[in-house]
């Protein structure tokens, strides 16, 4: 039956529509584990994308390689459990002995693979490239240079180059950062940003939604208080369904030159769907032409399950700063392992040369005792600088091991020729989206190519108006509040999925994660959903059997 309309359900429900989707999960959960007890009966939480794979063989590679970095401080100095630190000349001698001594050994292989892609590809000097990896996993050392090992940083950009650039030829380089995954970039970028006045408090920014939470809560901090042009995703086909694109008139709003930043999660979270070759030659002559200083931020995480995957950093280097996360495609979100990327040639650099002197001499002072030229350091130098409060910068960078890991990630990736493993990575997805669709009922999965399949977002009111019609959408709207199909699936069938409103999607929209549960789970959600549903609709026949008596 319809929800009781009372003054204390009614602040309930507006008191929850306040609250992050991640927050409003853990209500959720809660709902749901009751249920799970009471009734039983296993529990599904499709409200995280945390995925439920990992890559093995680079991680056997990585502890391979611990083995023999061990080993090397023990022939340095051994006295029961203390060891010393390694030593570089002769180091690649002794690894390839090591080698064919434990041809055997998890990752052996892969691991002799990768230092020898870097010696073939780049022309490493074989005792240096060792050395890092060796150094860097044992970790005695800060991680120098502090932006990013220097032969790892080469590995990782022939990644970013692969992978969020389609191999395609670009002028000039990037400079990486290696972070703290995803996270701590945003939160060193945008206090970057206003550190260096290329924002200011109030200033027009604008944000590319749905959009993963975290980008429509930061702009809102007393610190920042920017103003937001959202862009909606409002496309549709002629069918009704969202194609979450971006029509020209939404993407018109950026000509304006007073939003000075875009920020962008592409694939899109929640829908994951990549900005299609139209929509990105429409951004691209928009910028070129009406918003030349524009700048851009784009969040690429899942850009790994697109086929062909185009990053805006890609086709806009210049106003770009790109962010990539090992989490999702390497299913190491415990890893904390992510790197922002600016092309060598930049608008932000330019940005803070045209900066008003009294600024200038500002960050002159902000930045006098790291280098005796501060007007000279460039904009991710200052990200770098930044992350420390500057006065920290000496030790500043992501722990060398994390690094290691990363350019073990990146190189089993770039030798993975066939993508053997990304094909495997996009299967799971689109599998478990096929199981989810295929038990909806009335709603069907559109032929996308630019969706990623790792998450799936449902428009309520688009599924209603296709399985029943128009007139029980407005029974719905009128009977029940957006959230309660979320707290109905909980509280009865302990499935915890996340609202999508909370992503500045349609306020009647769900966010389903593909990545995190077994492929016959999202069967039972299907299901659920399906059931929840018509429980809706017999809700509405009932109404009008009623009204016609």
């Amino acid at each position: 039956m319809p929800l009781d309309k009372s003054d204390k359900r009614r602040k309930l429900m507006e008191g929850y529509k306040k609250l992050s989707p991640f927050e409003l999960k853990d209500k959720l959960l809660d709902l749901a584990k009751a249920t799970q007890k009471k009734r039983v009966r296993a529990m599904f939480n499709a409200g995280r994308g945390n995925p439920n794979w990992t890559a093995a063989t680079p991680r056997q590679a990585f502890f391979t390689l611990g083995q023999f970095a061990v080993e090397e401080t023990q022939r340095i100095w051994k006295d029961g459990d203390l060891a010393g630190m390694p030593y570089g000349k002769g180091i690649a001698d002794r690894f390839y002995t090591f080698v064919k001594e434990h041809k055997d050994s998890p990752g052996i292989e892969l691991l002799k693979n990768i230092v020898d892609y870097g010696i073939t590809k780049h022309n490493f000097e074989p005792n240096r490239w060792i050395y890092e990896l060796v150094d860097g996993i044992i970790a005695d050392n800060y991680p120098v240079p502090d932006r990013m090992l220097l032969h790892t940083e080469q590995i990782v950009h022939d990644y970013i180059m692969k992978e969020l650039c389609s191999n395609q030829p670009i002028e000039g380089k990037f400079d990486l950062f290696a972070v703290e995954g995803g996270t701590a970039a945003m939160c060193y970028i945008f206090d970057s940003l206003v550190a260096n006045h290329l924002l200011e408090k109030g200033d027009r920014i604008a944000l590319m939604v749905p959009i993963f939470t975290p980008y429509l809560e930061i702009p809102h901090l007393s610190r920042y208080d920017f103003q937001i042009a959202p862009i909606f995703a409002n496309a549709h086909n002629e069918e009704g369904y969202h194609t979450w694109q971006y029509t020209n008139e939404e993407l018109d709003k950026i000509a304006d030159p007073n939003v000075k930043a875009l920020f962008v999660v592409n694939p899109s979270n929640p829908p994951s769907v990549a900005i299609n070759k139209e929509s990105m030659e429409y951004l691209k002559s928009i910028v070129k032409n009406k918003n030349p200083n524009l700048m851009i931020i784009t969040d690429d995480v899942y850009g790994t399950f697109v086929d062909d995957f185009h990053s805006i950093m890609s086709e806009l280097p210049y106003n770009t700063v790109g962010v990539y996360s090992y989490s999702k495609y390497f299913g190491a979100t415990g890893w904390r392992l992510g790197v922002i990327a600016l092309h060598q040639k930049n608008v932000f650099d330019q940005l803070i040369t045209e900066l008003p002197q009294d600024q200038k001499k500002e960050l002159l002072n902000r930045y006098e005792t790291i280098t005796t030229e501060p007007e000279k350091i460039q904009f991710i130098n200052r990200i770098v600088a930044d992350s420390r409060q500057v006065a920290l910068n000496h030790t500043a960078g992501l722990s060398t091991p994390q690094q290691v890991q990363m350019a073990i990630f990146s190189a089993f990736a770039l030798l993975d020729e066939e993508d053997k493993y990304k094909s495997q990575t996009k299967a799971i997805c689109r599998q478990r989206k096929k199981l989810l669709y295929d038990h909806l009922g009335g709603i069907k999965i559109l032929d996308d190519k630019n969706s990623t399949s790792y998450y799936t977002q449902i428009d309520l009111m688009v599924w209603g108006k296709i399985k029943y019609g128009e007139e029980f959408i407005q029974y719905l709207k009128e009977n029940y509040y957006p959230t309660d199909l979320l707290f109905r699936l909980a509280e009865e069938d302990s499935i915890v999925l996340l609202n999508g409103a909370g992503f500045k999607g349609p306020e009647w929209s769900i966010r389903i994660s593909l990545a995190n549960l077994q492929n016959e789970d999202y069967i039972e959600i299907g299901k659920a959903l399906n059931r929840a549903f018509e429980e809706y609709a017999e809700d509405w026949r009932a109404s009008i059997r009623k009204n016609n008596n």
